[in-house]
């Protein structure tokens, strides 16, 4: 397998809330940056013609991600679906931030969810959006296994392609990390709200953007790769479908992958 098990601070229940959500917003710019709402409202609607399903539960949700603008986008295209928001670990702040917004079709469960059960989580469409990478094997082909054995639609989609050889990859780690350094620095301008802590521990402590730097390389080489998801797949079923490939944005270009599974009609 040519994932890396290496470690990343958001992973960790010490880190700090304030850098937590300083990364979360960081993620949240790059997403809209990358455009990966698009890719994935397009990935939803095609799979929402293979099988029918009225709310997408999201899994490993932390401070939403993306799924917030891919709600917008399905209801301008008509779909209204039902978003809920879950968490191994759901941040009550966090939980009573989304919910307090009264937003039409989106809730965030405050009650833990575990990915690797999915027989206990709400019917509907599972997607894991640039988490899965976080699962060790094991735990990742339990998901897959769970949404195959409860014939449960799910998309999982990653922003990057773990394709650079892992020589190259330790060999360019510090000009690598000198760059997401840089590039925190620009992005943080563009976040809303913009908060003092996040004002002090990015531009006089840079606590924020070295920790998003290095989590953004380690998550890199944690990604799976094709032939890695081909040794955690589960035995193929005739119920079910499983499909690999490059997610496309809209004017043809590669926007990292995504698996989709779903039970056959």
């Amino acid at each position: 397998m040519k994932r890396l098990e290496l470690f990343e601070f958001e992973d960790y229940n010490w880190l700090p809330d304030f850098i937590r959500s300083g990364l979360t917003k960081l993620i949240v710019i790059l997403h809209r940056a990358m455009g990966t709402a698009d890719v994935i409202t397009s990935l939803i609607l095609h799979i929402k013609q293979k099988c029918a399903f009225d709310q997408v539960i999201d899994l490993g949700s932390g401070s939403g991600g993306p799924m917030l603008d891919v709600m917008q986008r399905l209801d301008l295209n008509k779909n209204k679906l039902h978003l809920i928001l879950t968490d191994l670990y759901p941040n009550p702040k966090t939980v009573e931030k989304i919910n307090a917004k009264k937003l039409e079709h989106v809730s965030y469960q405050e009650t833990s969810l575990n990915a690797t059960n999915i027989n206990n989580a709400p019917k509907g469409l599972k997607t894991m959006i640039a988490s899965f990478h976080h699962m060790k094997p094991k735990i990742a082909k339990k998901i897959l296994q769970s949404a195959q054995d409860n014939k449960s639609p799910i998309l999982i989609y990653e922003i990057a392609k773990n394709n650079i050889p892992t020589l190259i990859w330790w060999l360019l780690l510090p000009l690598s990390l000198i760059i997401l350094i840089a590039m925190s620095l620009v992005m943080t301008l563009f976040v809303r709200p913009l908060s003092l802590t996040q004002i002090i521990f990015t531009y006089i402590i840079p606590i924020i953007p070295i920790t998003y730097a290095w989590d953004g390389q380690a998550s890199l080489m944690r990604t799976y790769t094709f032939d890695d998801i081909k040794t955690i797949l589960p035995e193929q079923q005739d119920h079910y479908v499983w499909v690999i490939e490059d997610a496309k944005k809209s004017n043809g270009k590669t926007l990292g992958y995504y698996i989709m599974g779903y039970p056959k009609p």
